[in-house]
């Protein structure tokens, strides 16, 4: 009887005193960095295809909110690439473009715990988690003709800026992006996490690969020596591969769905933490 009585003692005493120790305890947040890969998705990656992933890295700073709420401030950097030729499609290989870019990326965003996370609490030391928030990003695509790299923004590869459309605009450098993301993270020691995440990035542009609308040969002249333009080569890139395809109002691209892109990265934060007296 007397072994029991101690037994359940013990137990009492150990129940209180973690209850006192995460009373006591707050976690007021963390920062971390992150490495990964990022993925396009849009007009010469029509089937949402994971196969031409490039680096992606990252840092932020999380604000807690209590055991559950947090508010994310991160920045990222993404290389983003395509081309038609990964494509199984004949039309999208007959098109032959490609692009890629270099994107940063900064967002907020609120983030929810689905356990409780003690940092260094037995029994609380992981959790799933989702976000979501707004960011702006800015991007510049660019591709090679020969061995000479090309920005193609400025070259208007779909009659932007041209007499020939004064309807279509050139596209900015700056974009809106919308991150939805889960992960899962997990306490190694009272100061430090790991976590792995996967972030799905919707946008406002139909850029991020330069392709969108329609071809618009008529905007392009030749040049003093009678040869096609850059502009000209890179908006038609179809005569490398037979005939060229790309007369005045064929479709080059689909305007009514925006690009998008993920980003997925493991990584490590370190808690920042205060203490206040327990409750009596």
């Amino acid at each position: 009887m007397k072994k029991i009585v101690i037994v359940f003692l013990a137990g009492v005493i150990s129940l209180s005193s973690r209850a006192q120790s995460m009373d006591s305890y707050v976690q007021e947040g963390e920062f971390g960095l992150a490495l990964g890969a990022a993925h396009y998705f849009g007009d010469l990656n029509t089937r949402a295809a994971l196969n031409r992933p490039k680096f992606s890295a990252g840092a932020f700073f999380l604000k807690q909110f209590g055991n559950y709420i947090g508010l994310k401030v991160g920045v990222n950097y993404a290389r983003l690439g395509y081309s038609d030729v990964y494509s199984n499609n004949e039309v999208q290989k007959r098109r032959n473009l490609s692009f890629n870019t270099n994107l940063w990326e900064f967002a907020v965003s609120g983030q929810f715990n689905f356990f409780k996370f003690y940092p260094g609490i037995s029994g609380f030391t992981y959790t799933p988690y989702v976000s979501l928030g707004v960011g702006v990003f800015s991007y510049d695509p660019f591709a090679y003709l020969g061995d000479q790299k090309y920005f193609l923004r400025p070259l208007g590869t779909e009659g932007q800026g041209s007499a020939a459309y004064p309807d279509r605009k050139p596209y900015g450098s700056m974009a809106v992006c919308f991150p939805v993301a889960v992960g899962f993270k997990y306490n190694v020691t009272p100061a430090i996490n790991m976590f792995a995440e996967v972030g799905y990035r919707f946008t406002t542009t139909d850029y991020l690969d330069d392709v969108s609308m329609t071809y618009a040969p008529d905007a392009f002249v030749t040049t003093p020596n009678g040869q096609p333009s850059t502009a000209m080569l890179l908006a038609d890139r179809s005569y490398e591969t037979g005939t060229p395809i790309g007369i005045k109002g064929r479709q080059r691209g689909n305007s009514s769905q925006k690009d998008a892109y993920v980003i997925a990265q493991v990584g490590v934060s370190f808690n920042i933490s205060s203490y206040r007296c327990p409750k009596p």
